[in-house]
């Protein structure tokens, strides 16, 4: 029996063609983005300790509560924004769930969605099953700023969301207080919504505030923000993430949520309401990472890699341009078959698959992981 696909142009994402790659070359992983040391001991103790106690079944759909009171108390902490943690908090399966879902329970056939690029590889999927069309506006290269003035030019009476993600995957760079400014006039002027990918929001390096959506309350009434647990307890097997937003946005949200996956791995979201108390953990987070950043930057000043500014994020970015004039995705591969070390090609995350000549490493590793990556990458 034939059929029309619904994703015709999709296949198998970047992440796991060269997460397989490395595994089957014996290459050094920094593509594919997760830490190669464990998370803390405590906090897997959490988990077998509810385990062991029977709290092995469903939790609450929305989540368990104690877990969302945790996230509502350190949003007042953070952003200084009062949160109903019954109302306006949603435990996901992951980010990607809580981007699908937040994307589904607004967008509608023909409405438009502003996406900047390049864009992580699951937004425009979700659109186009929701029968929505990706309007894209590209990120100004090389310092990867979003050019508001083409922005808006992108704006029409069918633009129904702007997807923003900041920290952003892959280039590492951040939101500024300019750009929050824009966007609340923007916000202002239309009938409007917004989804911020917030994941990486305590990696942020050199001293710049997270400029969530979540500071500014006429922003937080029209936006859904998406955050991971994965990504700050170094658990990103785990897959539990979550999604804020005002009450009326939160009841679609849930519509679309409890069809996904209903409710989410039960000791593993007490084990967070626990760990959640140290807060020292998630505010030290951008102090651990800038090291491994700057330490990746330090052995690799040998190379002939040229690094692009990473203001946030675990990832570095890297022209090539002096080594090679490939393009990035063949690069990429004999990189990893070759030299053994693997990277993401970001022309991947480009609708129209634009070609700078930079790779995406990871840079979420232990420092021995980083030594020997640099040496081979030193060599090209």
């Amino acid at each position: 029996m034939s059929f029309a696909s619904k994703l015709p142009d999709v296949g198998i994402t970047i992440f796991t063609v060269m997460s397989k790659l490395a595994a089957d070359h014996r290459a050094i992983n920094l593509s594919q983005g997760f830490p190669d040391f464990e998370a803390p001991a405590e906090l897997i103790e959490q988990v077998s300790h509810y385990m062991r106690r029977g709290l092995n079944q469903y939790a609450p759909m929305q989540g368990v509560p104690a877990l969302r009171q945790r996230i509502a108390e350190k949003i007042k902490a953070i952003y200084g924004a009062e949160i109903d943690p019954d109302a306006q908090i949603t435990i996901t399966s992951g980010a990607t769930e809580a981007l699908y879902a937040a994307i589904t329970a607004v967008v509608r056939s023909g409405d438009e969605v502003i996406v900047l690029e390049p864009a992580y590889d699951s937004y425009a999927p979700a659109i186009q099953l929701s029968g929505g069309r990706p309007v894209y506006v590209p990120l100004a290269f090389p310092g990867y700023r979003v050019d508001w003035d083409r922005l808006r030019a992108a704006l029409s009476a069918r633009t129904r969301l702007i997807i923003l993600n900041s920290p952003h995957n892959p280039t590492g760079t951040v939101l500024a207080p300019a750009d929050a400014a824009v966007l609340q006039e923007i916000a202002a002027e239309r009938d409007i919504y917004i989804l911020s990918d917030e994941v990486y929001e305590h990696i942020i390096f050199d001293g710049r505030p997270h400029q969530s959506m979540l500071r500014y309350p006429e922003l937080a009434r029209k936006s859904f923000v998406v955050s991971s647990f994965g990504k700050t307890y170094h658990t990103t097997g785990w897959k539990i993430g979550y999604c804020v937003a005002p009450p009326q946005l939160t009841v679609e949200f849930q519509k679309i949520h409890q069809f996904l996956t209903f409710t989410s791995n039960t000791p593993i979201q007490l084990a967070y309401a626990d760990f959640m108390r140290h807060t020292d953990h998630y505010l030290h987070l951008a102090e651990f990472y800038q090291r491994k950043r700057d330490l990746f930057l330090d052995l690799m000043k040998g190379s002939r890699f040229k690094p692009l500014p990473c203001a946030g994020t675990y990832f570095q970015m890297m022209d090539y341009a002096d080594i090679t004039a490939e393009a990035d995705v063949d690069f990429a591969r004999r990189l990893t078959t070759q030299y053994g070390v693997a990277a993401i090609p970001p022309s991947v995350f480009y609708h129209d698959r634009q070609d700078h000549r930079v790779l995406r490493f990871c840079f979420a590793k232990q420092d021995q992981t980083l030594r020997q990556a640099a040496e081979k990458l030193c060599r090209i």
